[in-house]
């Protein structure tokens, strides 16, 4: 029994359609001696039906065991999220992201998944320096299902049309200025501009830091300062009024999805995301899409740029089926079958045995993708310690509410960085 609450909530006929398309056959009432696991993550269309195909798959696979999925869009997500730790209510299994992991498991959120390895879970294959990735304070608090880094997509097919070189592996950030201003000049009269205003994005905010010697988070809490933050919005600020940047309207539309992202609604010729999401913007762009870095401070500098797990499934800490939902996670991450229906959406598998399974399965869109990680092997530094807690409050409402502002031309480039770095502090919580 699935049920997908974004069809649910999306059936245009009514409730009823909705969980008749979403359900597919349901019964009254769950047996007595079925085990009942609630999942809950975020993402697009694509992303759910992925995933509602494995928890397919791991039900015929494992009799008396039904998983419940649900899906949700953006900031509703981290909503839910709160309001289910308020209640003691959280899902069995829910997604994290690497921002977050620490933050939620430091609050109290998830269940150290130590205990059900390797009885439930197995990730001895995945090497320790991937379980790291997952790792606070010692302990294991969810398995990575995917590895990614931050990456620059665009739209291959209308640089070629405006006859303009897109930005390659070793754009400073300077070029990359003057290649979106370009890219806007071209569009003409259409409300079509060369890429996104950036400095929404924290994860682009921290590489910028990385290839300056500094860091979005430290061991104090805040790794930048006022300057740093004058230097990053006096940067956008000035692309925006050059043209190289949508309008503040149409950026405050991002809700850090696919489909609210300036690319793929057609608003922009450039994106800045994670690597595991071509797949999901290609579905919703008619143009063939390009993958490359971000943009560097200067030529054969520091890229910024990490590996780190693309997503995380954690199990709730208030769960009555912690070994349950550790097998289940550890059939997502693990099984030939489930790897092939998931592809890299999720990232490129953890598992070597799975990820050399899928290869031969994957679409073009795929397997740029894993060519684009297999290529940062020589351009990655180290993994950053664990975000504090408040990273989570500070990306969504303080970076972001401040940034928007900003590009509305509502506070200026020095008034906005002094606030940053004030409310920052008194949201990030040091150690």
């Amino acid at each position: 029994m699935l049920i997908n609450r974004r069809s649910f909530m999306l059936g245009s006929a009514g409730a009823a359609t909705g969980l008749a398309l979403g359900a597919g056959g349901m019964r009254s009432a769950f047996a007595a001696d079925e085990t009942k696991l609630r999942a809950m993550w975020w993402g697009s269309n694509d992303r759910a039906k992925r995933t509602l195909a494995v928890a397919k798959l791991y039900q015929e696979k494992n009799s008396g065991t039904t998983i419940v999925g649900e899906s949700l869009n953006g900031d509703a997500y981290w909503t839910k999220v709160s309001t289910q730790m308020a209640g003691r209510s959280i899902a069995d299994i829910f997604q994290l992201e690497p921002r977050t992991i620490s933050d939620y498991s430091k609050r109290g959120a998830c269940l150290a998944l130590d205990p059900f390895i390797p009885s439930a879970l197995q990730v001895d294959a995945f090497g320790k320096d991937m379980l790291n990735l997952t790792t606070v304070d010692g302990k294991l608090w969810g398995v990575g299902l995917g590895l990614n880094s931050f990456s620059l997509f665009y739209d291959g097919d209308a640089f070629a049309k405006a006859g303009i070189t897109p930005p390659g592996r070793d754009t400073t950030w300077k070029e990359y200025a003057d290649i979106a201003v370009e890219m806007t000049k071209a569009a003409g009269k259409k409300t079509y501009w060369g890429g996104p205003y950036g400095a929404r994005y924290s994860y682009v905010f921290d590489a910028w830091l990385r290839q300056r010697g500094s860091s979005l988070y430290n061991e104090n809490g805040l790794g930048f300062s006022v300057e740093d933050a004058k230097e990053w919005f006096a940067y956008w600020e000035e692309l925006r009024k050059r043209g190289g940047t949508v309008s503040a309207d149409i950026q405050t539309l991002d809700q850090n999805t696919i489909d609210t992202n300036s690319l793929a609604l057609g608003n922009s010729a450039m994106g800045m995301a994670y690597s595991n999401q071509m797949v999901g913007y290609q579905l919703l762009m008619k143009g063939k899409l390009g993958i490359d870095m971000l943009p560097r401070e200067t030529k054969g500098g520091p890229s910024g740029h990490y590996y780190r797990p693309a997503l995380i499934w954690s199990v709730g800490a208030t769960t009555k089926h912690g070994e349950d939902a550790a097998k289940f996670i550890n059939f997502f991450v693990n099984d030939v079958e489930a790897g092939k229906l998931l592809g890299v959406e999720r990232g490129v598998p953890m598992s070597p045995a799975v990820r050399e399974a899928i290869l031969p399965t994957l679409n073009p869109t795929e397997r740029a993708t894993v060519d684009y990680i297999n290529g940062l092997k020589d351009q990655v530094g180290s993994y950053p310690p664990p975000a504090p807690i408040g990273s989570t409050e500070f990306d969504i409402s303080i970076l972001r509410p401040i940034t928007d502002e900003l590009a509305f031309e509502q506070i200026s480039v020095a008034d906005a960085a002094a606030r940053l770095v004030s409310e920052g502090k008194n949201t990030i919580k040091a150690g």
